[in-house]
């Protein structure tokens, strides 16, 4: 298995619009690895795509992929359904009739099903997908695996108990992908794994000054995990290798900031920051 990473972004990508902040001037001057669009990953082998940011289209334009077998989505977010569209776009035949479009087959765990009948119309919008056969709509109860490629993906509600993890096994790999919220997330009994991809929290402290960025009555942090806590959930999975992804743009911190990061804070231990159609191999 193969993990691309489409976008590590988070709800606010860099360079965020209009925005003139350092940061974002950089990221539009120098591109990628500077610039994040929305978050995503593709894993290679099952040929599985997880959620579809408003930057779903071009992130699988300038991808390696050429078949997509099965759509899995996290949570309703915006951030990681409003890219739906795309699903038409790489389905739809509008010049031959009778038609001759494919259809990809999309997965929603158990509350994803539930939040999206009320969640910014995405139910409806994917029903009319099905209804066009670009999509065939699968909805799994909890405890459900599902099988592509030879490779078995389980979905698994986090501790915010409407957003969903992934544990992919097979080849001899096990690989976690948690793309968001891991807010009061005590990780269960998951084995060894050889590859996390979690979130990077808010940064409450500054990783590498230590000041303080976010006042500590601030909502969010009743409601985010920070980076200092992602890195405990880290320490509490068996794993050997994780990147860190869902990076936000309010953060204020460039690729060299973050590389910096890695070599004071988390140096010795096998973690790194995730960019944009960085590719990682497990074979």
């Amino acid at each position: 298995m193969k993990v691309e990473f489409l976008g590590t972004g988070g709800a606010m990508a860099i360079p965020r619009p209009l925005c003139q902040c350092d940061v974002c001037k950089e990221a539009r001057e120098k591109g990628l690895p500077y610039s994040r669009s929305g978050p995503s990953v593709f894993i290679h082998g099952p040929n599985v795509l997880i959620d579809t940011p408003e930057d779903s289209y071009m992130q699988l334009n300038r991808s390696r992929i050429s078949n997509i077998d099965g759509v899995f989505y996290s949570h309703w977010h915006p951030d990681h359904v409003m890219g739906r569209r795309v699903l038409e776009s790489v389905n739809a035949d509008w010049i031959n009739h009778p038609a001759k479009g494919t259809t990809t087959d999309v997965y929603l765990p158990e509350q994803v099903a539930i939040d999206f009948k009320t969640r910014l119309g995405t139910a409806e919008h994917l029903a009319f997908f099905e209804s066009q056969k670009y999509i065939s709509l699968h909805e799994l109860t909890d405890g459900e695996k599902v099988s592509l490629n030879g490779i078995t993906i389980t979905p698994f509600r986090l501790s915010e108990d409407y957003v969903y993890a992934f544990l992919f096994e097979g080849e001899g790999k096990r690989i976690l992908i948690a793309p968001d919220e891991l807010f009061g997330w005590e990780p269960p009994e998951l084995g060894e794994l050889d590859l996390a991809v979690l979130p990077t929290g808010v940064c409450e402290f500054h990783p590498i000054t230590g000041e303080r960025q976010i006042s500590a009555d601030h909502p969010v942090l009743k409601e985010e995990a920070t980076l200092r806590q992602t890195l405990e959930i880290i320490e509490k999975l068996q794993v050997k290798e994780v990147f860190l992804t869902h990076i936000e743009e309010p953060d204020q911190l460039s690729f060299d900031d973050l590389k910096q990061v890695e070599n004071i804070l988390l140096q010795n231990k096998k973690i790194s920051f995730a960019f944009d159609t960085l590719m990682v191999d497990l074979t």
